[in-house]
C-alpha cells in the first residue's frame, strides 16, 4: 500500500502525517479517509482548485495530469511546477510525498462527508 507523507501544514496538518492508502484512490480521499480536512469545494470533480496539493516526491507515480486538472490548476494559488488538484492525483504503488498550500481560493470552509 502506497504511503502518504503530508508536510505539516498549520491549521489541517500541524504535525504532519504519514498515512496508508489503498492503490487507485486520489490523494483527497485519502487525506479526508484519515481525518486530514483538505478543502474539496467542488466535492473531487475537478470544478474547483481548492485540494491544490505540490508533490514534493512520488510526482511521476502518479496517474497523468488531463487536460481538465491543467486548465483548473492555472487558477489555483501559489501554482508550481508539481501542482496538482489532489481529488485528481491517483495514488499507484510508489509513495508520495505532498505539501498543502497555506491558502486556497475558497473563502468558506466546507464540511465533509
Amino acid at each position: 500500500m502506497p504511503k502518504i507523507t503530508i508536510l505539516p501544514h498549520a491549521e489541517l496538518c500541524p504535525q504532519g502525517a504519514v498515512i496508508e492508502a489503498e492503490q487507485g484512490t486520489s490523494i483527497c480521499d485519502a487525506l479526508h479517509n484519515h481525518d486530514i480536512d483538505i478543502d474539496s469545494a467542488c466535492g473531487g470533480v475537478c470544478a474547483c482548485t481548492t485540494c491544490h496539493v505540490v508533490v514534493r516526491e512520488g510526482f511521476k507515480s502518479l496517474n497523468e495530469i488531463e487536460e481538465d486538472e491543467e486548465d483548473m490548476l492555472d487558477r489555483a494559488w501559489g501554482l508550481q511546477p508539481f501542482s496538482r488538484l489532489s481529488c485528481q492525483a491517483i495514488l499507484q504503488e510508489a509513495d508520495v510525498t505532498v505539501e498543502i498550500p497555506k491558502y486556497s481560493i475558497n473563502l468558506a470552509k466546507e464540511g465533509h462527508q
